[in-house]
This record gives structure tokens, sequence and C-alpha cells, in this order.
């Protein structure tokens, strides 16, 4: 190409391979960009990249949808409110076995690779686990040839960046669509229109079960952007579909011809506000309403199109079972009930039982928590005013629902009342995981202990009424992204030992068992984390301007902020292990980091005053000179996947301290445990099934049961009862309430004093002194290198069966009646 100018004398001549990408990004640059390699960008040397890659995918994928049609594949579609994918070069490049080949293509023109990585913002599309979860899901998709489209909503600002400013967690819209995003496809042929308010018009008479027409008051349209997904070595390749949303009518001319500029544009404005920002603040009625049109947005939109691919191939949806499995990941598209119902009576003729068989074979549902505060629960009016049709549905659903009981004999009122899809006392309320769980074929849990949890909770007379409608399905993670990827110097070391066939396949790591008391290669595995330690001090220093010991304990809590992950019980025992080493500095005590990253919800409260309590405890504890670099504690602002994937393989301690029963599985844990980082944590989630895998000597359990936890609920258990008995507890608190860690603002710290000693729902002060002795253990094994690093391998050694690979050849084996080729 006579635009390309590659640098001829420093790189060694380039294979057919590498000078094929060479051209191709090249071209991309030129014809695409309208840029000349002499004049472009970082920026522009990553768009052309990715480009040139995204044919790569787009060649593959025309292929397969052929191959799709031809042998009448069975899809998979996930319906997710969070899609956490973080950067995709890499990964991609990782997964079509380009990353060298791409390294040298780019330095022929003088463009480093790592460098042009970090030019990729992090998809602002999720927040935590469950968006991860989605993330990891769809590249075990791809690997395993599951054919399947992810659903969600292309949202323009993401949750927020998380700045920390005087302490305090600030919230800044993410702008990661600047400067547009190269791997997505604007494919505005189809489009849907959604529905909201009105009034409903019935067609058949009296009859409750009649095909009826909904007139919206406001109509919104539903565009798709679709972004590839490459499997591993580019085998096969699914889409993620993500809705943006645009008013029916962009621009009132007649208001703007009488000069109202606001009012002309203002259908546009509440139009487009459903995909701006991920869950607003939902505090205020105001930002309810948004949720609920978000979540039936993004639900009915990819309901329609997945109605309208299936039509096209097979004509009928009398078959809609048995070509589509409609997973729902978490509570957010429970609406899909109804709106699938909706579908197929008012637009396709369907009557309601043969709907009705349709919609529960079709779709299944994976529950995320047992908080009732997380649980979807929708006011009747809100319900009533937005969906009014989606309402009468829910209705007859659930008199049929409740008919069906009574008529096999189940008449007491407080159980129809329990199981009622309508809450009746207080604020009356649509219960929308009870609707997923009457609406669904499958519910299933994510760890063996929430699973249990959900038939005995929420769920309880339900599942006793169906007992074989609950399943587990133990989550997993994506081990090409959080070994492969996300930890060179581990990953070379595996394949130096045990062979490339590990990066194919996963279950080659138990190998490493025979290998953990042998010097040289434990000397291998620690120096591998040292040069992660090393990279992460340096981000620290750069990111808070806290110099760390590379050689000290990494004690790593990185998570979601919220008072069931327990970061109070964490700052409170570094409170107290700060006042331990004052009181005797001369003590062989073992030098420590401990690493916070998280963020709060905007409208949490108590857990942005626990991130103001980290960083108050930092900066008193950093700057004293008799704790000197013994204890150290940073908070590392606006934690993503490019930020987990620095932190995870440096870390040696895994905190998954959550009170006992409330966290469902955790992803994080298996992440941090496959890199071999120790786990501090209690019997809850995946932890349970980490323990089981990798030995109850090679992991650090403390606290209570979750058993244990419901009956102290129940007493009303006050952390005061536990501070009597815990003097370093009681000194701790009082380090608090005294303003020692927050001088100008003595008070500050008062409500979390009060929660502490009143009643301890979440028994940080109930598992205090288990939490203490725990990491006392912790320290006795750091001062045993040889014992550490021996636990340490196991624990990479024996993470295989927690890989989303697993996770998802069991959901189609149990759920989605899939068989894998």
């Amino acid at each position: 190409m006579q635009h390309a100018r590659r640098r001829p004398s420093t790189v060694s001549p380039l294979t057919s391979e590498e000078s094929a990408l060479c051209d191709a990004i090249c071209a991309k640059l030129v014809y695409g960009l309208g840029r000349t390699p002499e004049k472009a960008s970082l920026n522009d040397w990553y768009q052309a990249t990715v480009l040139s890659l995204r044919d790569r995918l787009v060649d593959r994928w025309i292929e397969e949808q052929h191959e799709i049609r031809r042998f009448r594949r069975k899809r998979v579609y996930y319906l997710s409110i969070e899609f956490l994918i973080g950067r995709l070069l890499l990964d991609t490049l990782r997964n079509l076995r380009l990353t060298e080949t791409a390294r040298r293509a780019l330095a022929a023109f003088d463009v480093d690779l790592d460098a042009l990585s970090k030019v990729e913002p992090d998809a602002a599309l999720g927040n935590g686990g469950l968006g991860r979860l989605a993330a990891c899901f769809m590249d075990s998709m791809a690997a395993l040839g599951i054919p399947a489209y992810g659903y969600g909503i292309r949202y323009d600002h993401g949750l927020f960046e998380q700045r920390i400013e005087h302490g305090w967690q600030r919230e800044y819209p993410e702008d990661w669509l600047a400067r547009g995003n190269p791997w997505e496809f604007a494919n505005h042929d189809t489009r849907y229109t959604i529905g909201f308010g009105g009034a409903v018009e019935y067609l058949g008479g009296n009859d409750a079960t009649a095909r009826a027409v909904w007139h919206p008051a406001e109509t919104v349209l539903a565009l798709p952007y679709d972004t590839l997904i490459g499997g591993w070595r580019g085998r096969h390749v699914n889409v993620l579909r993500l809705w943006s949303a645009r008013a029916a009518s962009p621009l009132q001319l007649a208001a703007l011809n009488h000069g109202d500029l606001i009012g002309a544009s203002a259908a546009s404005m509440q139009a487009e506000a459903i995909s701006r920002v991920l869950y607003p603040n939902d505090s205020t009625p105001g930002g309810q309403e948004l949720r609920l049109r978000q979540e039936y947005f993004f639900t009915s939109a990819s309901l329609q199109d997945l109605v309208r691919r299936h039509l096209e191939e097979y004509g009928t949806l009398d078959t809609l079972p048995d070509h589509a499995a409609v997973q729902l990941n978490d509570t957010h598209p429970a609406i899909a009930v109804a709106e699938l119902m909706r579908l197929l009576i008012d637009e396709h003729g369907y009557g309601w039982d043969h709907a009705w068989s349709i919609t529960r074979s079709t779709l299944a549902y994976t529950n995320h928590t047992l908080l009732p505060e997380a649980l979807e629960t929708w006011p009747v009016e809100l319900v009533d005013r937005l969906l009014p049709r989606h309402l009468q549905i829910i209705y007859l659903i659930n008199w049929l629902h409740l008919s069906a009981l009574k008529k096999a004999g189940h008449t007491d009122a407080a159980l129809l009342a329990d199981v009622s899809l309508v809450q009746e006392n207080g604020t009356k309320s649509v219960r929308m995981a009870h609707l997923a769980f009457v609406g669904t074929h499958c519910v299933n849990g994510v760890s063996a202990l929430h699973t249990d949890l959900l038939r005995k909770t929420i769920f309880n007379n339900l599942a006793r009424l169906t007992p074989t409608r609950i399943v587990n399905e133990t989550n997993g993670i994506a081990f090409r992204r959080w070994l492969f990827g996300a930890n060179p110097p581990l990953t070379n070391l595996l394949v130096r030992t045990l062979g490339e066939d590990v990066l194919d396949d996963t279950s080659a790591l138990s190998k490493l068992e025979t290998l953990i008391d042998e010097p040289n290669f434990i000397t291998l595995y620690r120096n591998a984390r040292a040069e992660n330690k090393e990279r992460l001090a340096q981000l620290v220093q750069t990111a808070t301007g806290v110099r760390i010991r590379s050689d000290a304990l990494f004690d790593v809590h990185v998570k979601r902020i919220h008072e069931y992950k327990r970061q109070l019980l964490n700052i409170l025992e570094a409170i107290a292990l700060f006042q331990a080493i004052r009181s005797a500095p001369h003590e062989n005590w073992v030098p420590r980091v401990k690493i916070f990253a998280g963020k709060a919800a905007v409208g949490y409260e108590r857990a942005k005053l626990i991130i103001k309590l980290i960083n108050d405890v930092a900066a008193v504890v950093n700057a004293d000179p008799v704790v000197g670099d013994r204890l150290k504690i940073v908070f590392l602002p606006n934690y993503n996947v490019s930020l987990a994937e620095q932190i995870i393989p440096a870390a040696d301690l895994s905190e998954q301290i959550s009170t006992a029963g409330m966290e469902a599985s955790g992803t994080g844990n298996m992440k941090l445990a496959l890199n071999g980082s120790l786990t501090i944590g209690t019997l809850d989630g995946a932890n349970i099934e980490i323990r089981d895998h990798v030995g109850a000597d090679n992991i650090i359990i403390f606290g209570m049961t979750a058993a244990e936890v419901a009956e102290r609920q129940r007493t009303r258990f006050t952390g005061a009862e536990a501070m009597s008995a815990s003097p370093r507890l009681a000194a701790a608190v009082d380090g608090l309430a005294k303003g020692v860690f927050s001088p100008d603002d003595p008070n500050r710290y008062g409500p979390l004093v009060e929660a502490l000693a009143s009643y301890d729902r979440f028994m940080v002060a109930a598992d205090f002194d288990a939490y203490w002795d725990a990491q006392r253990s912790v320290d006795r094994l750091w001062r045993n290198p040889l014992q550490w690093w021996r636990i340490a391998i196991l624990n990479t050694a024996r993470m295989t069966w927690f890989s989303s690979d697993r996770a998802i050849r069991d959901y189609a084996r149990d759920i989605w009646n899939l068989s894998l080729s």
C-alpha cells in the first residue's frame, strides 16, 4: 500500500500473516479513518486495529449464521441489565491467537501494542458481579460454539466514573463513547417501537383472556448496536446486541417554531434518558419510574427481535421453545413473562393457554440475590400508569395461579398471600421475582448455599408447591480473561511447565499439585507474583500518592461497596491492628497493605460513608511514623475490569467476608483464588464450594454460618453485646466515636457507631473477634513462606471446576435442553 510507511531498520522481516495484518490495519487507517500513518494519533491506530480485527470476526460470523440456519440449531438469548465486558482489544487478539502477530505488525509503524491497548476505554455497561458474569458467559458460549445473543442496554454514561475528593466518593459521567466505539455496528435498519402508558381495548368481549389492543400514550424507538464476541481460537462468533433509546419524533417543530426550545426537545430528552445511565437513583418516584422504563424497554426490544428472527426462519411461533432458550439474568428482565404473553396473544393471535405454554417453555430465570430490598417490586400504581396491558396480564396470571392452588386444596390464606404475585400489605406492589418464578420453566440459584436458601426463604412456599422448579448452577469465570489475559507472568510459567495444552484444557492445571514441594517451581511461581505486585505498587503510588512495599502482604478487598459485603468489618480490623502496632511497636508485625476498591450506589449514603471512613483511616495510618510501612491502607478509585485485571494477579489475600447467607455466589473469590490468592472468608456463597475444592486446610474460614446469622437476626442481636465482650472491638469503635480519624468533624461517624451498637443486622460486631483471630492466622502463615506458597499453588491447581465453560455446559444440559457438539 503506497500510504504505508513502515519502520524498516529495527523490525525483522514480517511473516506473511504479520504483513497481511499490517496492510489491513493501514488500509483501515487510510480509507476508514482518513489518516496517513505519519499523521495518525494513537487513538487512530487503535481504531484502525479494531476495525481490521472486526472484519475477521464478521467473516466468521456470516459463515456461522448460514450453518445455524442450515442445521436449525437452537439459540440462547441472554437478557441482562449489565454486561461488564471491559476492554476488548487484547481479549479479542488473545482469542484469535493474534497477540504477537499484532504486536509485530504495529511495531512496523513504531506503535506499541501495550500503549495502544490503554487507549481503549472500559465499556461502561455494568457495575459488578452480575455484569461480569454475563460477560464471562458470553465468552464461554462463543468458545463452546453455542449460538447466542446477549441483550442489554447501550448506556451512554454507564454507572458513573468514581473520583475520590477529600476522601468522599464523587460521581461523574463515564464518557466512554466520546470517541465512538469501533467494535460496534449501528444496525438501524432494525428498530422496534416500545410503548408506555395509554389505554387498553379488548377485542374479545368480556373474556378476560381475550386478545386486546394496547394504545400507548408514548412510544420510544429501540435501536440496536451489535458487538461481535469472538470465541477461543476464533472458531465461533456470537453477538452482544445493545439497545439505545430514541424518540419516535426527535423534534417537535411546532414548539420550535413558537420559540419553545425546551418543549421542542422534551420528548427526545425523556426517551434518551432510558439509555443514558445504569441504575438511576431509585430513591425518588422519578428514579423508580426510569428504572422500570429501562427494564421494560430492553426486555421488549429483545423479545420483539428474537420473535421476528424466529418467524423469519421457522414461520410459526409454535416451535419457539424448540429453537430459543431465553435466560433472564436476575429479576430486572422479569417483565419478559408478561411481555411475551402480550406479543403472543395481542400481536400474533394465540389463545391464552397456548401462549402460556410457549412462554413458560421458552423462559428461564436466574436469581442473584436474597436481599429483600434488591428484589424487584413495583408499585401497582406505577405499573398501571406505565404498562397497563402488562398489569392486566399479571393480574390474570396471578388469578389463574392462585385458583389452581385453591383447586388443588391449598386454601390457607397466609400461604396464598405469600405466593401471590401481588403484595397486598403496605404499598400494593407487583413481586417481579414471583412473576419470574411462576412464568418460567426453571429457576436457578448461583451457588449451592444460595440455591438452598432460595428454597428455604424467598421462594419457600413456591418451592414446596413446585419442588423441581429450582436447580443450582454455580457461577464460573472465564479463565481466558482472568488468568491467561490478566496474569501473563503466571500464564507464561504455566505454559512452560504444563505445555500450551493448558490454554485449551484448563483441567491440566491440576498437574500443578505434583509441584507444590518443588523448590524451583515455588520460586518461579513466587517471582510471577512479585512481578505483578511491583506493577501494582507503581499503580498505587500513581493513583493515590502512597508508596507501598511490594514485599508486604497485599490484602485485597475489591467489590461493590455494600454493608453486607462488610468493608466496615475490614476497616475496623485495620483500626484495631493500627492500635495494636502503636501499643507494641517492637513486636514482629507482618508488613501488610490493605487495598480497597469499589463503587457505592449513588443513593446509598451509608456505603459512601464507609468509603470516607476507609480514606480517613488511611490518612491517619499512612502518616503515622510509629506504624511506618508495617501497615498501609489505600483506596483505588473507579474500580472496573481493567483495574481488577491489575489488582487480582497481585493479591496475596482475598477478602470474601460477606455476612453468611447474603452473598449469592461471588465471582471475585474465584478470580483471586485461581491466581493463587489465599481466601479469608465466611461460609457464604461460593466460598463453601471453593473450600470443598481447594481443601479446608487451604482456605481461612471464620465467623458464623448462615443459620447462626439467621438466629442472631431473629433475636435482634446488638453490637453492644459484642463490644462488651471484646475490649479490642470496643477500642476500635471508641476511636470512631471520639473522632480520632475525623478530627475536622468528630461526629462524622456517629451514624456508624450508633448502628454498630444497636441491631447488628450484618453481624459486623458479632463476627469481629473471629475475623481478628483469622487475620492473625494469616500472619502466621505468611511467616512460613514454604507453606504459604504451597497453599497458593494448590489454589491455582484446584480451581478448574470454577470455569464459566463448565457453568455454561451445565446450563445447556439442565436448563436450555441444548446438546453440545
